[in-house]
């Protein structure tokens, strides 16, 4: 299954390491865009100096890791379509493009399920997808998430809770589930 990651899944570095992750053990491909990827980097100014620097570092690696991930297409795709922001067209083209079946979002109201129709897509928001995730695959997923929980850890140095740190990430229903398997 191939899904388009919205710039607000990717952003947020625990939601995304955990889409990406559960994407590895279940067999999804992941896609988004240059436009996706560039709205991540001036998003992250706003950490401070740092921000854009290290979000540019991290996208280098993300499409290392995922070479073919990342979607173009012709200005006459995205010139075609609608949506309530004018501004997420670059999303939806993408996702169209890549031939994805869902798209990832944090932004339901932005994405119409009438419209993602239309388009032969649906829409899922990341804590969703995680659950299905989990469900199908509990001990691989559940593994994911503890190498993140232990990175996060080990990296803040500081000592969170399992639950506190997905539950933190938005991802409330996952952290729930995901707490409950790894006591």
């Amino acid at each position: 299954m191939k899904l388009l990651l919205d710039t607000c899944v990717i952003y947020p570095t625990v939601m995304r390491e955990m889409l990406l992750g559960a994407s590895r053990v279940v067999g999804w491909y992941p896609l988004w865009s240059k436009q996706i990827l560039e709205e991540w980097a001036r998003a992250a100014r706003k950490i401070g100096a740092t921000g854009e620097m290290q979000a540019r570092a991290e996208i280098a690696l993300l499409r290392a890791a995922w070479p073919k991930s990342e979607i173009s297409w012709l200005p006459s795709l995205e010139a075609r379509l609608w949506l309530p922001d004018v501004n997420d067209r670059h999303v939806l083209a993408a996702a169209i493009a890549g031939s994805a079946d869902l798209l990832i979002t944090l932004n339901a109201r932005d994405f119409p399920r009438e419209t993602l129709f239309e388009e032969g897509l649906d829409r899922l928001d990341p804590d969703a997808l995680l659950l299905k995730a989990y469900n199908s695959h509990p001990g691989r997923v559940a593994r994911v998430a503890n190498e993140i929980f232990l990175e996060v850890c080990r990296s803040s140095g500081k000592e969170w809770e399992i639950y506190e740190l997905f539950k933190k990430a938005r991802l409330p229903r996952f952290a729930k589930v995901i707490s409950k398997s790894t006591n």
